[in-house]
C-alpha cells in the first residue's frame, strides 16, 4: 500500500466518449489526448466529445502498473482507479473519506465541442435520488451533478433564465412566441411589476411549459418565421449577439423547440482561463469551444428539459 510517507505517481489509462456533437478525428483536441494516453490512433470518422479522468462506472479509469513511464500505454492495464482507491483509501484524505468514502469525489472531463449540445439540467440530490430509484436504467447512479467549465479556448454557452425585464423585452421583440404559447401570460408578464417574483416564476413557468409541449408543426412554423423576420432585420440594423446566435442554431438544427428556448437563457462567451459554475437544477447547453470540467461529484446523471439536438 501506498502512504502519506511514500507518495507516488502512477500513471492513468483514461477513457473517452463519443458522442456526436464531439470534434472528428484530428479536429479534435479529445482525441488527440486519447491518442497519446492510449497510444491508439484516433479514429478520423469518429467524434471524440469527451476525456474522462476518474471512477464513474460508465468511463472509468485504470491505473497502469507501477513504473510505466511514457511508453506504459503498450501494458494492458487490469485494475481500476476506483478499485485501487479503495485499497489505498490513505491517498484521498482523512476529510475526504470521512464526507465521500473511499472513492474519488469528482469527476474530471475535457470538452471537445462541435455543435451546441441538448439543452439540460442536473438533478440536485434530492431529485437524484428519486430518478435513480424511479429509473436506474437511464439515471445511473442517486448523486448529484454540478459543475464548472473552465475555458480552454473561446468557449460559448447558454445557461440560466435571463433577468425578468430582459425576459419582458424578449417577450415584446419575439412576437412568435406570444403566437406559439397564446397572449395571454406573455402580456400578464409583460405588465408585471419588479417586485413580483413569485408571480414572474409562476408565469415563466407557464409560458415555458407551453413553448416545450407545443407540436412539432407549431414549433416549426415559429422558428421559420423567427428566421424570416431576423434576416430581413438585418438588412436594416445590426442584429444582437442573441439574435445570431438563434439564426446559428436554426442553421444546424432547423424546426427545433432550442432554437427558441435559447431566447429564454442567458448567453454566456468566455475566454481562454475563465470559467462558468452551473448549479443543480440549471437549464444550459454548452455551444462551441473546448473546455476542462471538474464536477463535485461522480454523477452523470442528466434531466433533459429539451429533447432536441440543440
Amino acid at each position: 500500500m501506498e502512504t502519506r510517507s511514500s507518495p507516488k505517481l502512477r500513471r492513468l489509462r483514461c477513457s473517452v466518449q463519443k458522442y456526436d456533437w464531439g470534434r472528428r478525428g484530428a479536429e479534435s483536441r479529445v482525441a488527440k489526448l486519447f491518442a497519446l494516453n492510449s497510444g491508439a490512433e484516433a479514429d478520423p470518422d469518429r467524434p471524440y466529445a469527451e476525456f474522462w479522468m476518474g471512477t464513474h462506472g460508465s468511463g472509468p479509469s485504470f491505473l497502469l502498473p507501477a513504473g510505466c513511464g511514457n511508453g506504459g500505454h503498450k501494458v494492458s492495464p487490469d485494475v481500476t482507479l476506483k478499485a485501487w482507491i479503495s485499497s489505498n483509501p490513505d491517498v484521498l484524505g482523512d476529510k475526504v473519506v470521512a464526507e465521500w468514502g473511499c472513492d474519488l469525489p469528482f469527476l474530471f472531463k475535457v470538452l471537445s465541442i462541435a455543435k451546441p449540445l441538448s439543452i439540460q439540467a442536473h438533478p440536485d440530490k434530492e431529485l437524484a435520488r428519486a430518478l435513480h430509484k424511479a429509473r436506474p436504467d437511464v439515471y445511473k447512479d442517486a448523486n448529484h451533478k454540478p459543475e464548472m467549465a473552465l475555458a480552454l479556448t473561446k468557449f460559448e454557452a447558454i445557461c440560466g433564465f435571463i433577468s425578468m425585464e430582459e425576459l419582458k423585452q424578449v417577450l415584446c421583440d419575439v412576437p412568435e412566441i406570444a403566437e406559439l404559447v397564446g397572449s395571454t401570460d406573455v402580456e400578464k408578464f409583460i405588465k408585471l411589476g419588479e417586485q413580483e417574483v413569485e408571480k414572474a416564476k409562476c408565469l415563466l413557468q407557464s409560458i415555458f411549459t407551453k413553448l416545450m409541449s407545443a407540436s412539432a408543426d407549431i414549433v416549426a412554423l415559429a422558428v421559420s418565421q423567427i428566421k424570416s423576420r431576423l434576416e430581413l432585420e438585418s438588412q436594416v440594423r445590426p442584429l444582437t449577439d442573441k439574435e445570431q446566435l438563434v439564426l446559428r442554431l436554426e442553421k444546424q438544427y432547423p424546426a427545433d423547440v432550442g432554437v427558441i428556448s435559447a431566447f429564454f437563457l442567458n448567453y454566456v462567451r468566455l475566454n481562454p482561463g475563465e470559467a462558468l459554475y452551473l448549479g443543480a437544477n440549471e437549464p444550459h447547453a454548452y455551444v462551441s469551444g473546448l473546455s476542462g470540467h471538474p464536477k463535485r461529484s461522480t454523477s452523470e446523471n442528466v434531466h433533459n428539459e429539451i429533447h432536441s439536438p440543440v
